[in-house]
């Protein structure tokens, strides 16, 4: 069985019981729901015991147990064809150089981590539409001067 067969075996589970991600990632429990419905569909891993959870809620075998608990080949084609997700590749596209410009000028030259990262979602009421909020938080990891000598900052946090 290939992942992606995984994938959509979940998703047949899914639909079949009528469940929502809800019910599943509060079943399984332990870390964020996107973390969990991200490793459901494929893209990240899910640790042993969250693993275990999962498999027994889906019905999984050993084997589909094993491959939720391997690290997956992560990402998909650029730019994305979905529209939803083509919405954030066109906000970053349309907004990226100045988050990046703010974020370098704020702290330093380096990068926002998106692997020690928090993400919330909400959905807020609003008379004209609901809105989706997202709150992003990423470690910001400095680039490290290689071979930097006497005088020279090591790391490149933002210079007084």
């Amino acid at each position: 069985m290939k992942r992606e067969e995984l994938t959509e075996k979940i998703l047949d589970i899914k639909r079949e019981k009528g469940w929502t991600w809800k019910h599943i990632t509060t079943e399984i429990g332990g870390m964020s729901d996107v973390m969990i419905v991200g490793a459901l569909l494929g893209q990240m891993k899910l640790v042993k015991p969250l693993a275990e959870k999962a498999a027994a809620l889906f019905g999984l075998s050993e084997v589909e147990k094993r491959m939720l608990n391997e690290v997956p080949y992560r990402g998909s084609q650029m730019p994305p064809t979905d529209p939803l997700l083509y919405r954030f590749f066109e906000m970053v596209m349309v907004n990226g150089p100045a988050w990046k410009a703010l974020i370098e000028e704020e702290f330093g030259d380096g990068i926002m981590s998106a692997i020690d990262f928090d993400f919330q979602m909400e959905r807020l009421a609003n008379p004209k539409g609901d809105r989706v909020q997202f709150k992003l938080s990423g470690k910001f990891l400095p680039y490290k001067y290689y071979g930097a000598e006497q005088g020279v900052p090591e790391y490149g946090f933002k210079e007084s």
